[in-house]
């Protein structure tokens, strides 16, 4: 019976599998380039050794018993398992291994995302065999994946400023005010005061924004969102003000859908940080892309992390 597997085995397990996907002994000929009496002996050496029939071959043609195709099914996963063993090996020379788990916000400006992967490009020329697992979620979710363990790293806007992690801005988004192409501010022309728009309704955010220097007390919320499309829909509708970013709005500027209100008065920036662990930096791993990440956003500035947390 089959107890273990040998060198023998494995060269056996082979010969079977070429046999079965080039569906039959005679088209294998070519394939293994040796005789069929030989491909059929090594078969039987294998059934012998499996202690049941792996498949019908003869005049009747090429087939896979029930076992024989459940055994087939084990045997490439055995194979693909000692390929991917094989290839983590040969890279375990490699300066920097293991996975780096980076986390994004949603909506990012495109020209900030490029310096994302401007820095992956980087970090793939250095003497390194690492996996990446990238993933996108809200800012809290981010936060709570770097205190779990589950990121290395994030990039995103952060306004708990969490104990324990580091906060370095990388930079800055710019959110205007907008309405509606059915709001009655849509076609006002004349400049649009603080007052005009307090006496709207708006839509606000169900998380805190810092620097917004505009209290919302004194505004008349009718609405919340909790992600940029949420809002820009609610705004859209005409109903309701609201901040968006203004990479964001953009296109919907563009195609007479929103309009903004007041850029020197309604706006202000928000500042996005790439966040980790304090005890993250002695990772060589996690060092090494911060290292290329701060490159590609701060190209001539050196930041002082401990000033940002």
């Amino acid at each position: 019976m089959f107890s273990n597997t040998t060198d023998l085995d494995l060269r056996l397990i082979k010969v079977f599998l070429a046999v079965l996907d080039a569906r039959g002994i005679t088209a294998a000929e070519v394939t293994l380039g040796v005789r069929q009496s030989t491909i059929s002996n090594q078969l039987s050496m294998l059934e012998t050794r499996v202690g049941f029939t792996l498949c019908e071959r003869g005049r009747g043609g090429f087939r896979l018993t029930p076992k024989g195709a459940r055994f087939a099914a084990s045997a490439r996963h055995l194979l693909a398992s000692a390929s991917e063993f094989a290839a983590e090996v040969r890279e375990m020379d490699k300066k920097l291994v293991g996975t780096l788990a980076i986390g994004l916000i949603g909506h990012a400006p495109q020209a900030e995302n490029t310096r994302v992967a401007d820095a992956i490009t980087a970090f793939r020329k250095r003497d390194q065999a690492v996996r990446f697992s990238m993933v996108v979620a809200a800012p809290h979710e981010l936060e709570e994946g770097i205190v779990n363990n589950k990121l290395d790293l994030a990039l995103g806007y952060f306004w708990h400023r969490l104990p324990g992690l580091v906060y370095t801005e990388c930079f800055r988004e710019r959110q205007v005010a907008y309405c509606g192409r059915t709001h009655p501010l849509f076609n006002c022309r004349r400049r649009i005061t603080m007052d005009d728009a307090a006496d709207c309704d708006w839509v606000w955010r169900t998380y805190p924004i810092p620097e917004e220097h505009f209290s919302s007390s004194g505004r008349r919320i009718t609405a919340t969102a909790d992600n940029i499309e949420a809002a820009s829909l609610l705004i859209m509708s005409g109903g309701h003000l609201g901040y968006l970013p203004e990479h964001y709005a953009a296109p919907f500027v563009g195609r007479g859908l929103l309009r903004a209100i007041d850029r020197d008065v309604l706006s202000f920036d928000i500042a996005f940080h790439l966040a980790q662990k304090k005890s993250a930096a002695d990772k060589q791993v996690v060092r090494a892309f911060r290292e290329d990440l701060m490159a590609s956003f701060l190209p001539s500035t050196v930041r002082n992390d401990a000033e940002m947390v």
